[in-house]
């Protein structure tokens, strides 16, 4: 593997207390060259400390970190061959674009020839042709974004580092910076970190996904695995809009397990460790819930709407199920009216019985 976290462990003392607080707590990571792995988890969840450890600024209480077959523990962030994109641009503001950008190449000594060039290429790459001498406070914050990021391009790094970048930008700025960045990362072959909160920034740009939740690594996987097979009602809640449903395991096999929902039975995906008899949770996303009229259909819960709110393409419904509300999402081009009974099929292949915390 080409970066490794190999038990990564990190406790800064307590404040005003005794003892420790672990902020990192044994995470293992294996990074493929090229991938484009995104640390994912609420806030305080200990992510940010981890990109802080890969690139220096911290130093482990235990564990190893290893680039290229290189041990880093006791390597100096500015030996780390790696380039970190701030959530504040980090950008020094009396120095114009293009010297804010050729910063580190100086550091390094290169020559004003093959430091023009390389800064012309990125520039480009990143879409700042022409903005050369601008000064940060005459620049947009998504143009502030692309100097920080060609400033962390233009000296190659072996990894790129991203500590949550976007958050400070408007929706559709964020948006279009997403697809950038992603494209860049691809074309340019770049090893890249993200830390960030927002659930939908993870699925769009990421190989993987390691999901954090108190300092440990609640599940690793592909944006595909992490939002539809999540491992726990933390992970299925975090990502994505959920369903979860109360049941009663009937029994069950290998593949599927047969549960009660009040009075209604269901067949649905099943997890190693049920046991007859107990009592489950059912995982399903809202948009996997389908209204249906065939009365011979299975796996139906039936219900009355409750609540109808008109989202554009789609109308996000509360739908009573006995003593529970049921969310569904519907296209809006057949609307269901509140106070109209429904019948919800709940896909077996989408429905699973999900571990607690």
């Amino acid at each position: 593997m080409y970066l490794t976290l190999d038990h990564l462990t990190k406790r800064f003392p307590a404040r005003g207390t005794a003892g420790e607080v672990t902020a990192v707590d044994d995470i293992s990571l294996n990074i493929e060259k090229g991938q484009f792995v995104t640390l994912l988890g609420p806030s305080g969840c200990g992510k940010t400390t981890t990109l802080r450890l890969i690139a220096g600024f911290e130093f482990p209480t235990s564990g190893h970190i290893t680039l290229d077959g290189q041990r880093l523990e006791d390597v100096p962030p500015n030996r780390r061959d790696m380039a970190m994109v701030f959530q504040s641009y980090a950008i020094f503001p009396h120095l114009n674009v293009f010297d804010n950008i050729t910063y580190g190449l100086k550091i390094k000594k290169m020559s004003a020839t093959e430091i023009r060039r390389k800064t012309e290429e990125v520039m480009k790459l990143t879409q700042l042709t022409g903005l050369h001498d601008r000064a940060p406070n005459q620049l947009s914050g998504g143009q502030q974004q692309r100097v920080a990021l060609a400033r962390a391009l233009v000296v190659e790094p072996k990894v790129l580092l991203f500590d949550e970048p976007l958050s400070n930008l408007d929706a559709k700025l964020r948006e279009e910076m997403r697809f950038e960045i992603r494209d860049l990362q691809k074309r340019l072959g770049i090893t890249a970190i993200y830390v960030t909160h927002a659930q939908e920034e993870a699925l769009v740009m990421s190989d993987l996904i390691a999901v954090i939740n108190k300092g440990k690594l609640a599940q690793l996987g592909s944006p595909e695995e992490i939002y539809e097979r999540p491992r726990s009602k933390f992970i299925a809640d975090f990502i994505g809009l959920s369903d979860f449903i109360p049941a009663r395991v009937e029994s069950f096999d290998a593949e599927t397990a047969q549960v009660t929902v009040g009075s209604a039975t269901l067949t649905v995906t099943s997890m190693p460790g049920i046991v007859t008899g107990q009592t489950a949770t059912l995982f399903i996303r809202p948009n996997d819930v389908a209204f249906v009229n065939d009365s011979q259909a299975e796996n139906i819960l039936c219900g009355t709407v409750k609540q109808a709110t008109y989202l554009g393409d789609v109308v996000d419904y509360r739908v009573r199920v006995e003593n529970l509300l049921v969310r569904v999402q519907a296209p809006s081009t057949h609307r269901r009216a509140v106070g109209e009974p429904v019948r919800l099929h709940l896909p077996t292949e989408r429905c699973h019985i999900i571990a607690e915390e």
